[in-house]
């Protein structure tokens, strides 16, 4: 037994210990043994626009980002990112002093959690949520105090008298992810505004989580909580191409707040990556410059890719609620006469050749997300298709 330490002490550290390997990996590894379609984690099955793909090559040929890129991100992906918030917005930055890219939006949400909670501080996210939530948390020492949406009228909805109650004297910021994985909420204005009273009120810091934000559907609006009165010198808004541009794989994301918050976020984030994804960078820049029309066409392709898995879970006999926002589906079983998502999905690829998520993994309180399972739309057509056909063989 040479080369095992003696100590008694567990190697992971205890702040990490309640997180294990992710339900992702687990379910991904399902979908290869059993040839399941995965509809379990959140990326496309196919690439983003081809002008962006050679910008990418581009940049690789001609140099640009090969070595490491300036700590706050290129300076045209900076430039790009305050037009993009000041076009869609009307919120205007300063690109060197206010926006921070960073590696994905996982490691802005590290970065800034980690840069702004202390041990003993209390963190309210809305739960169910993003599992990297809880872990960085953990990681920066704080306690997580969950707010449950609930479902109510055919979608889950934050009742902000429970916000309000949640709120103590050890409270240092809000966590707020809109539009929400994995439920498909998008916040009102009524909603954000009361989240923004209660925020000045008590003086409390925001971190606004926005990746889905070109992904609304229907009558639903993304509005950024940095828009709305007091909150800009609060808040700390986190952005990424991956979700917008189908191009996941290159972790590419950003943090745009005051000086002093992004001064915060970045003393945290040069010690985590330094920086990343240099090429890609430039070719981001590009994309965020996309005409309307690209920003349209795809929101709408996402629209109808939803509309066919709804439909097609409804038929299978689940309770679906239809998402305002995001490309995640969430369903109740027990029409199915289900109650454990977790068997649910585990026995899911044997049953029906699908991979799904147990929402349950995204909660505090596991018993208020056991009977919901997620499933992602991000996917070709005839791919959703092929998958609800197998999911109708559960109506019997």
């Amino acid at each position: 037994m040479t080369g095992m330490t003696s100590s008694a002490r567990p190697l992971l550290n205890r702040r990490l210990a309640e997180f294990g390997t992710t339900i992702f990996a687990e379910m991904s590894a399902l979908a290869l043994k059993t040839g399941s379609i995965n509809l379990g984690q959140g990326f496309p099955d196919t690439d983003g626009p081809e002008e962006i793909r050679e910008a990418a090559v581009r940049a690789l040929r001609d140099g640009h980002g090969n070595q490491y890129p300036p700590g706050p991100g290129v300076p045209e992906l900076r430039t790009a990112i305050t037009a993009h918030q000041e076009r869609r917005y009307g919120l205007s930055y300063d690109p060197d002093a206010e926006v921070l890219v960073t590696a994905g939006a996982t490691e802005a949400i590290a970065a800034a959690l980690l840069a702004l909670v202390e041990p003993g501080d209390e963190v309210i996210a809305l739960e169910p949520y993003y599992d990297s939530y809880a872990a960085c948390i953990a990681m920066a020492g704080g306690t997580r105090v969950p707010v449950t949406l609930r479902p109510h009228e055919g979608a889950f909805r934050l009742d902000l008298d429970e916000l309000r109650a949640a709120v103590t004297d050890r409270t240092r910021l809000l966590l707020i992810n809109t539009p929400h994985n994995p439920t498909g909420t998008v916040l009102t204005r009524e909603e954000l505004t009361a989240i923004t009273e209660l925020a000045v009120e008590r003086d409390l810091l925001v971190i606004t989580d926005e990746v889905y934000e070109h992904l609304v559907f229907d009558t639903a609006e993304h509005i950024p909580l940095a828009t709305l009165p007091g909150m800009r010198g609060r808040t700390v808004s986190i952005g990424s191409a991956g979700k917008t541009f189908s191009f996941t794989g290159w972790k590419v994301g950003w943090v745009t707040g005051t000086p002093d918050l992004v001064t915060a976020v970045r003393s945290a984030k040069q010690f985590l990556t330094y920086v990343a994804s240099g090429p890609f960078q430039y070719a981001v820049a590009e994309a965020l410059s996309l005409p309307d029309s690209y920003f349209d066409a795809f929101r709408a392709d996402l629209r109808a890719k939803r509309d066919v898995l709804a439909t097609g879970l409804a038929e299978a006999g689940f309770g679906v609620f239809r998402p305002a926002g995001t490309y995640f589906v969430t369903t109740d079983i027990r029409p199915l006469g289900e109650t454990d998502g977790f068997a649910f999905c585990r026995a899911l690829p044997e049953r029906a050749g699908v991979v799904a998520i147990p929402n349950a993994v995204f909660y505090d309180h596991r018993e208020a997300g056991a009977p919901f399972v997620r499933f992602a739309f991000c996917k070709r057509t005839a791919v959703l298709e092929e998958a609800v056909g197998r999911l109708k063989s559960l109506a019997g």
